[in-house]
């Protein structure tokens, strides 16, 4: 599996040491990595579909003092879909009234009618690929049937309608930029973890540090600005169980053996 890495503040926090320590899990990671730092002065993506500490770009990276007050992280262990850039989190998309969406998502979906169809549609060949374009046409659709921008409430309510409708069956742990709100949302039990700071919260798929961290919620979609919390979502009851027979299945599925 992938792991993720957040970061939602009040301010321009730096951040370099979290993620030299989060990267270096890439040993296990290997197929990728992703940066994305959400500063409204500073918004860029980098991603590389190879190892993370191998990567001269990424050491180039690191070496600077990096500061953001919003960032999502990504490194990659292939489940679904080539080791190609277009499979290399985070994906990112504009929707109709050109807001920009990032999204990085640590998981597996074994079956979804709802996401099928955007394999035909999509750049990659992931599954996590699917997941966005889903959730922004779900945005440009809900937006046409209000005839305007969907403002921060509708945003809220069409993401968590769609990952409660993606989340059967499925493993969905997800982080989610709209341009203003940082969604999480985690459905496997000991997957994703998080810790208040003076300045907002971060988050990881694997505890940084021996202390501070504890479980992030579970089934349940937590938004957040400027690191403070503004929703947290009613819990569903779509747990996702790791089953490795069903792994290997998908593997031996995708992999044409």
């Amino acid at each position: 599996m992938c792991e993720l890495f957040g970061i939602t503040a009040e301010r321009k926090i730096r951040v370099d040491g979290l993620l030299k320590t989060f990267f270096n899990h890439s040993e296990k990671h290997r197929n990728g990595w992703g940066l994305a730092v959400l500063d409204e002065d500073d918004f860029s993506i980098e991603r590389e579909p190879q190892k993370a500490i191998d990567s001269p770009s990424l050491r180039s990276i690191l070496k600077c003092n990096v500061e953001t007050s919003g960032c999502i992280a990504h490194i990659r262990k292939a489940t679904i879909g080539e080791v190609t850039e277009n499979n290399t989190h985070p994906f990112s998309m504009r929707d109709d009234f050109g807001r920009q969406w990032v999204l990085a998502h640590n998981g597996t979906i074994f079956d979804s009618e709802e996401l099928a169809p955007y394999q035909y549609k999509q750049a990659g060949t992931t599954d996590s690929e699917r997941i966005l374009l889903y959730i922004v046409d779900q945005i440009n659709r809900q937006s046409r049937i209000e005839g305007h921008e969907l403002r921060e409430e509708q945003r809220i309510e069409t993401v968590e309608a769609a990952i409660k409708t993606i989340a059967p069956g499925n493993k969905v742990n997800l982080m989610i930029y709209d341009g203003d709100l940082l969604y999480v949302h985690k459905n496997e039990p000991g997957t994703l973890y998080e810790k208040n700071i003076d300045e907002g919260v971060i988050f990881s798929t694997v505890p940084l540090e021996s202390d501070g961290w504890y479980e992030f919620a579970q089934n349940r979609l937590k938004v957040y600005r400027s690191g403070e919390l503004v929703y947290t979502g009613k819990r569903h009851d779509y747990t996702y169980i790791h089953n490795e027979e069903k792994m290997k299945l998908l593997y031996f599925t995708y992999s044409g053996l």
